[in-house]
Formats: structure tokens, C-alpha cells, sequence
């Protein structure tokens, strides 16, 4: 029997495996995968938000600070920068803690958590005394000290995000 006449067919390899619909490990890794990403905008979210009083805090600062540049007030922009830690200090912590604060233990309190405290012992002491003074002035190298000390307050708020 010649072998061309059996009726014989040739091999047929099987179909491509595809890749839909996916394996259940693949779903679960995939869902995973849309929580985590979930839970990140969330707390991107959430730090945006708190850092809102933060945000706000420094704008008006740096409006003071200009004001400052334009007209040369001292007196004004110490009682600026006085009331904005005041507001900025009460928008993330409680008012109990904050609202009758003054005089050692406002500077005290400014200092607390600070790396480099300069309320109470530096430059920061003006904003307890400097509006009483009969001369009200300040260096200009004392104005950036206290300057950057402001600024390094508002950008460590206690209960802002950072």
C-alpha cells in the first residue's frame, strides 16, 4: 500500500490562545490596581484640602509684604503679620488653644514644633512689643529675618499638610 493513498490528514495545531477574557488572577490584580489608584487621588485629595489654610496664609503674606514695600509702614505690617499667625494659627487648631493666647505664651506658642524657635528669644518679639514702641524700627536685615521667620511658620503650620 503506497503510503499517498491512505487517507490521512495532516496535524492541526490548536488555535492561538488569546487574551481576552482574562484569567480571574488578572481581574483581581486589576480591580487592586483601581483601589490603590483610588486611594492615592483620595489622599492627594485629602492633603490638597488641608493644606488649603496654608495655601491661603502665605498668599496674604506675601500681600503684606508688598504693602510693606509700597508704603514703608512698620507698625502696619507687624500688626499684619500679628493678626494673620493669629487666623492662620486658628485654622488648624483649636480655638481653645489659641483665642486667648497673648503676650509670652502667644511667642511661646508660635515656637512650639518650630526647628529654629525665633518668636520668643529673636526677632519675632517684636510682634509682642514693637506697635507699643515710641520709635518703631526695624534693620532691614531685621525686617528678612523676621520676614523668613514668618514664612518658615506659615509653611510648618501644626496640622497642615506639607
Amino acid at each position: 500500500m503506497n503510503p499517498e493513498d491512505l487517507p490521512l490528514r495532516d496535524l492541526h495545531l490548536p488555535a492561538d490562545i488569546g487574551w481576552w477574557p482574562l484569567a480571574p488572577g488578572w481581574w483581581l490584580l486589576a480591580g487592586l490596581l483601581v483601589l490603590a489608584l483610588l486611594y492615592l487621588v483620595y489622599r492627594l485629595w485629602r492633603s490638597w484640602r488641608r493644606a488649603a489654610p496654608r495655601r491661603a496664609a502665605l498668599a496674604e503674606f506675601r500681600q503684606l509684604r508688598d504693602q510693606f514695600d509700597r508704603d514703608n509702614n512698620l507698625v502696619s505690617f507687624v500688626n499684619g503679620i500679628s493678626t494673620l499667625l493669629r487666623r492662620a494659627m486658628l485654622s488648624c487648631q483649636p480655638r481653645q488653644d489659641i483665642a486667648g493666647v497673648v503676650g509670652e505664651e502667644w511667642l511661646r506658642l508660635l515656637d512650639r514644633g518650630m526647628k529654629r524657635p525665633g518668636f520668643q528669644d529673636g526677632i519675632g518679639r517684636c510682634l509682642a512689643d514693637l506697635p507699643y514702641r515710641a520709635e518703631a524700627a526695624l534693620q532691614p536685615a531685621e525686617i528678612d529675618e523676621l520676614t523668613s521667620l514668618v514664612n518658615h511658620r506659615l509653611r510648618t503650620l501644626p496640622g497642615s499638610a506639607g
